[in-house]
Formats: structure tokens, C-alpha cells, sequence
């Protein structure tokens, strides 16, 4: 059986965990956070993610694709 630490080393934990945080940038770009800002509160890699994105990571960009 997995303990707590097992568990959160885990593909499927680490993946849920992102979508996460991910789920919530629109509402960020809604209360007028820059990309920078949100990457930082999110401890998340803005440039991963604008790579991922393929585009420029502008908050019009972040709501079309409804991340």
C-alpha cells in the first residue's frame, strides 16, 4: 500500500497536481496578474509553458486556450 510520500512521487499525482494549477489561470489573468506573476505563485516554469502553448503567453492567449 502507498503511503503519502509514494503517492506524491507518482506520475498520476504529479500530472492532477499540475492540471491544477493550470485550471486556474484564467481566473489569475482575471484579476490582472502578468504571466510572470502567475508562473511565481504557481511555481510553475513560464517558459515550459509558453513552449507548450506555442504562443506568446498573453492573457488573451491563456484564456483562447482556456488553460
Amino acid at each position: 500500500m502507498f503511503g503519502l510520500a509514494e503517492w506524491k512521487e507518482t506520475q498520476f499525482y504529479k500530472d492532477v497536481k499540475l492540471e491544477g494549477k493550470l485550471e486556474t489561470i484564467p481566473l489569475l489573468v482575471k484579476l490582472g496578474l502578468s504571466p510572470e506573476q502567475i508562473a511565481k505563485e504557481l511555481e510553475i516554469d513560464l517558459e515550459s509553458h509558453k513552449k507548450s502553448l506555442n504562443t506568446n503567453f498573453s492573457p488573451r492567449s491563456l484564456v483562447r486556450f482556456k488553460i
